[in-house]
């Protein structure tokens, strides 16, 4: 079993409970990753965690280097990740303070973001109907809905995230048109996670806390970021007991189709990539090509 990778999101900047606690700096051909990583272990199991904007929160959705953060998860042996992201409902029954757990994704910033490690002479095409992990996604899911009735909240198994670009907040027009596509949550920073995470051949699962009804709903109109992170500190909390009772379930070995992601999806041929290429990539390409 490799090790767990959580991202914490918006007011997650450190996971307690970590045991045998390592910080450390991992160098990526991509540049830096948004912060050092915090090793460790809870309940028995290896745990590298990331605050995804950096520590008190410095760096901007639209700035992350999502490219350097996937791969130096990989980098540190991780096959599995739960991101753990704040988001806006799109729809009334999605209420603050319930989760979900997200089963699509709508890409809204335009391709701002790097979302391949497969450029520069390389090229893959992973199959990403199914954008996230269905065996870590049903474990999150079954372990939340548990925990919630105890906690009081509720669960949502499923629901499509519109990832827009940020970081200011929608429109009223934005709002309106994302929830006549029928999207159920918005954020600013899941999608390149995910695609980059089934480039690595890592699971993928999105814990997303909703903070607010996003501003298409008349009581929240006007969407302030005190509004936001009042209801996002009660969310972490419950966020850090869900992933806790997660980790205990999770199998040793992964029999998902993620473990094998890249198989068959490298269409260069490897004798024209490049020398150097094929060397930044060896964490990720290794496994197929030498």
């Amino acid at each position: 079993m490799g090790r767990i990778g959580i991202i914490g999101g918006s007011g997650l900047y450190r996971m307690e409970g970590l045991k045998h606690l390592e910080e450390t700096n991992v160098d990526t051909p991509f540049g830096k990753p948004s912060d050092a990583f915090l090793l460790g272990e809870i309940e028995g199991k290896e745990i590298a965690f990331l605050p995804r904007h950096g520590v008190g929160h410095r760096i901007s959705p639209s700035e992350i280097n999502y490219r350097a953060n996937i791969y130096a998860m990989k980098k540190l042996g991780v096959d599995r990740i739960i991101s753990v992201a704040a988001c806006g409902s799109l729809k009334e029954e999605i209420k603050p303070l319930d989760f979900v757990v997200v089963d699509q994704y709508v890409d809204r910033t335009n391709h701002a973001r790097e979302m391949s490690f497969f450029n520069q002479g390389i090229v893959a095409h992973i199959s990403f109907s199914h954008p996230v992990c269905k065996e870590l996604s049903e474990i999150l899911y079954d372990v939340g809905y548990e925990s919630g009735r105890d906690m009081k909240i509720k669960m949502h198994k499923g629901g499509t995230y519109i990832n827009m670009e940020g970081p200011a907040f929608s429109t009223l027009a934005e709002s309106n048109l994302y929830r006549s596509w029928g999207m159920d949550i918005i954020g600013m920073t899941n999608m390149a996670e995910a695609r980059l995470a089934r480039e690595a051949e890592i699971c993928y699962a999105t814990l997303a806390a909703v903070t607010d009804y996003d501003c298409w709903h008349p009581q929240y109109e006007t969407i302030t970021v005190e509004m936001v992170i009042k209801n996002l500190q009660k969310n972490i909390d419950n966020a850090k007991k869900i992933l806790q009772a997660t980790l205990k379930r999770l199998p040793k070995e992964r029999t998902c189709a993620c473990r094998e992601a890249l198989k068959n999806a490298i269409i260069t041929d490897p004798k024209l990539i490049p020398l150097e290429v094929k060397k930044d990539l060896q964490v990720i390409i290794g496994k197929y090509i030498k």
